[in-house]
């Protein structure tokens, strides 16, 4: 299979089209197959799965359905949850690239309001870390659709007292995340977060596919996400609540279970609200693209058309991030203490984290971001290679937590890269 090339942007600077073929390097025949066999039935919905190496596209693949009367095709998008930490994080760090913000300055420097009961220490470092100690989401705003407003919830993040717990070890701030970092890029550039992302990721790399608000003309091309959040059997409501009184989980209901969410991530208002930490739309092939540049040493190569101009000429690579750039964000953040959100030690780099394979050997360097339900993507530097896997059939028949799929392509993909390549284990 060959993919068409992209088009060039035209007059009106309009971003080129997705391309209407699909995309499989030959070396990566197995994966495919891997990636078709788990949407053999509408009821297991659809997704699409990308991969680049070495700055270029080897597989850009879709399957299975976006609803129950749609097939998913090649613009089809979805809301990913957290995978959208990762394209928030890499917003500070293209400003952090230029100056306009340091992850060690304390985030009262942007945002003086953010001080109030004793948070005036607290760093971008802190933050994108998972150690600002602002993990509650629980109860943050009044009303089932209280965090829809973004200013309702800043002030209410910069008037809450951090968790003490944050001095030894992470807690994952599994919603607050992205209105931190929003607030955080936003108060030091003077520009709106859904702008910088779009001058920051979309116009670099050419997708347009990095949205947080939705433009109301491509919402068609949003999946349907075709499972219950909850636990089987028990409504949202009454699940969070009991889980909230439960030592064991307290953390993981404060931190992610916000009243009536499972309602809320079907309504379409969520589309026009700014809640970088759950609320990112994506393709994988913007995905894998962004991925890409930061596992090829902040490069990757132009995916548009260009009519007698080679695209393998070192002037036209897009450049991204400096190399020692990537080499800062990559870095493991926290120490081998258990998360007090999610009860286990979790590897968190500078708004990433480090990836989980079904492979016997883990991936020393890379960084991504996997998300409830799982989508996911990620870089690694040591093979050159992205992978990014989106998907509206959330979770498993027992969990919409989560499921291994993401991390078993991840498994083939790298296996196949090595084997290329002949990287010693």
């Amino acid at each position: 299979m060959a993919a068409d090339a992209f088009e060039p942007a035209d007059a009106a600077g309009k971003q080129p089209a997705p391309p209407r073929e699909m995309l499989v390097d030959p070396r990566f025949i197995r994966l495919a197959d891997q990636f078709f066999g788990m949407f053999a039935q509408p009821a297991r919905g659809g997704g699409a799965l990308a991969v680049y190496l070495d700055g270029r596209p080897v597989v850009d693949i879709w399957a299975g359905w976006a609803d129950k009367e749609r097939r998913w095709d090649s613009q089809t998008v979805v809301l990913t949850f957290s995978t959208g930490k990762g394209v928030a994080s890499t917003v500070v760090h293209r400003l952090a690239e230029r100056g306009l913000i340091g992850y060690d300055t304390p985030v009262a420097e942007y945002w003086p309001e953010f001080a109030a009961h004793g948070k005036d220490e607290i760093t971008v470092r802190d933050v994108l870390s998972h150690r600002a100690g602002l993990h509650r989401v629980r109860g943050l705003v009044p009303g089932r659709e209280g965090i829809l407003n973004y200013d309702a919830v800043i002030r209410a993040l910069a008037d809450s007292p951090p968790d003490p717990r944050r001095i030894r070890t992470s807690g994952y701030h599994a919603i607050t995340f992205g209105w931190l970092v929003a607030e955080i890029v936003q108060r030091a550039s003077g520009t709106s977060f859904t702008d910088l992302v779009r001058t920051e990721i979309a116009e670099p790399l050419g997708p347009e596919e990095y949205w947080f608000q939705v433009p109301e003309s491509e919402r068609h091309r949003i999946a349907k996400i075709l499972r219950p959040l909850g636990p089987p059997g028990i409504r949202w409501n009454a699940a969070s609540s009991v889980m909230s009184w439960v030592r064991p989980v307290r953390g993981l209901a404060e931190a992610g279970m916000p009243e009536s969410f499972d309602e809320l991530v079907r309504d379409p208002r969520v589309h026009d609200a700014v809640m970088p930490g759950w609320n990112g739309v994506f393709s994988a092939r913007a995905l894998a693209r962004m991925y890409g540049a930061l596992a090829n040493g902040g490069v990757v190569y132009p995916e548009r058309r260009m009519r007698g101009i080679s695209t393998d000429a070192p002037e036209h690579l897009v450049r991204f991030l400096a190399p020692e750039t990537i080499a800062t964000i990559s870095q493991v953040q926290t120490t081998r203490s258990r998360d007090y959100v999610l009860g286990v030690p979790i590897r968190f780099t500078l708004g990433y984290h480090r990836p989980v394979l079904m492979a016997k050997q883990q991936p020393r360097n890379a960084f991504g971001h996997y998300g409830m339900g799982g989508s996911g993507a990620y870089a690694d530097p040591d093979l050159g290679m992205s992978i990014a896997f989106v998907t509206n059939g959330i979770g498993s028949m027992l969990t919409a937590l989560g499921d291994a799929r993401l991390a078993r392509l991840a498994a083939t993909a790298q296996a196949t890269v090595r084997k290329d390549k002949h990287v010693e284990r």
